[in-house]
């Protein structure tokens, strides 16, 4: 089903509906401060109903504000993953904020040499099958380890994670594009400059990024697409020195065989000579597929919880009512880089939900050291798993010489299309479960639907 629908089964068939405007009614971010402020308040709290096992990842800014606001009902456990690979600061905020917050139990959970990326494929069958390919089969080592250290200290009860905060609270600098078709030329370049300065590299090269996706839409954009996967596959370059474009093309794509390439560009074509309610604004349709991808990935984490520890997984940051206040917000004042989350920041000033040095912070916290460690340790695991072997090469949807290229280059530390390699190992991961599993098929029998 698209993002934004609901299914509609009636007596004559099923069909879907859009229940989610394409554009939001665009709200200052002084005026959008209090829904956002209710919304988050309303989604914690109605996890908390009746709960006496409650627990939260207290980490960046996104996951501590809904551990604070849920140790406002109670007693919280609250983990920190604190492996010394990832050289950042969660594990000193999470102690400062544990410390002014009397109601968090505070946790760290250490690193090992087993929870970096990559470290669970041995035996697919450790992992949870989903509906669909998810990121936390990469990543489950990690995440087991952070409930394990839950499960240690309580009952099965609710988790807090901070999953989509970024996707809703702030905003890719590829909203340039959309400033510079508004003609707001001036604020794009001083927006520019600001991008630059975080980047090391000069203003023009920041809107050389921006410009071609100002000047087309989404359909134009979907045929120029669907030109180039006709085309000769590129040379792999990172995907921060392309251009901005509404539906970029990963390093995936340059793995496909010649004849899957060319259907998807057949399905590309017909797609954009049927495309309803075209968004204006590219940030617009950006942040509803990050939300898409969050959403598939965190239903990955639920069931890992669910099966192993009976454990619900909370993400607030993707309830609908969050999403609204948030998202009618405009990019350009989500994402201004001056100031980190200033949504969050003028949601929650003044209120003593959380801790003014937790407002004031302007750090956030990666795994790419735990992902590179991951590709070394686990390089031969994914050279069997993405060989001549794999359920993805059959389907041609890759191809073997880069994909070993690109294995080689990770093994080596060399920069590396870290996100293409997590997407195919997911999908490699979820076909080969397929195979082996057991599903339920639904059909209709005169007036009842019987399942086997």
């Amino acid at each position: 089903m698209p993002t934004g629908h609901l299914l509609l089964v009636t007596p004559d068939g099923a069909d879907t509906i859009r229940y989610e405007p394409v554009n939001y009614q665009p709200i200052s971010l002084p005026n959008a401060a209090s829904r956002v402020r209710a919304a988050l308040s309303e989604a914690v709290d109605t996890r908390l109903d009746g709960r006496r096992a409650v627990s939260a990842d207290l980490a960046g800014l996104d996951s501590t504000t809904l551990a604070c606001l849920a140790a406002r009902r109670g007693p919280v456990t609250a983990v920190t993953f604190a492996d010394a690979r990832l050289r950042d600061d969660d594990l000193s905020y999470a102690v400062r904020t544990a410390a002014a917050v009397p109601e968090l139990s505070h946790h760290a959970v250490p690193g090992r040499d087993e929870t970096v990326y990559y470290s669970c494929l041995e035996d697919l069958s450790s992992l949870p099958l989903t509906d669909a390919p998810n990121a936390y089969a990469v990543t489950a080592a990690i995440k087991r380890a952070v409930l394990d250290t839950v499960a240690e200290r309580q009952a099965a009860g609710v988790h807090f994670t901070g999953a989509a905060g970024d996707a809703v609270l702030s905003a890719p600098s590829s909203y340039l594009a959309d400033l510079l078709r508004d003609r707001q030329h001036r604020r794009a370049l001083t927006h520019a400059h600001a991008h630059a300065r975080l980047r090391h590299v000069s203003p023009l090269t920041v809107l050389r990024r921006a410009r071609p996706a100002s000047r087309t839409g989404l359909a134009d954009s979907w045929r120029h697409t669907a030109t180039e996967l006709r085309g000769t596959p590129r040379e792999w370059v990172p995907q921060a020195e392309r251009p901005v474009d509404w539906t970029p093309l990963l390093a995936t794509a340059d793995w496909m065989s010649a004849e899957v390439r060319h259907q998807l560009a057949e399905a590309l074509d017909a797609a954009a000579g049927e495309l309803p309610g075209k968004p204006r604004h590219l940030a617009a349709w950006t942040d509803l597929q990050d939300l898409a991808r969050v959403g598939a990935d965190t239903s990955g984490l639920r069931e890992l919880a669910r099966a192993e520890y009976g454990m619900e997984i909370a993400a607030p940051f993707l309830d609908n009512e969050v999403i609204r206040a948030c998202l009618a917000v405009p990019a350009d004042q989500r994402g201004a880089p001056g100031r980190y989350k200033p949504l969050l920041g003028e949601a929650f000033a003044h209120t003593e939900v959380l801790p003014d040095f937790v407002l004031s912070r302007a750090t956030k916290g990666g795994f790419n050291a735990l992902a590179y460690a991951g590709l070394t340790q686990h390089a031969a695991v994914l050279a069997r798993l993405l060989g001549p072997s794999s359920r993805l090469t059959a389907a041609g949807l890759i191809t073997q010489a880069p994909v070993e290229r690109m294995l080689q280059r990770a093994a080596a530390g060399q920069p590396t299309a870290q996100g293409a390699l997590h997407l195919a190992v997911s999908a490699e991961v979820w076909l080969r479960q397929m195979e082996t599993t057991t599903a339920s098929s639904w059909w209709e029998v005169s007036d009842r639907v019987a399942a086997a």
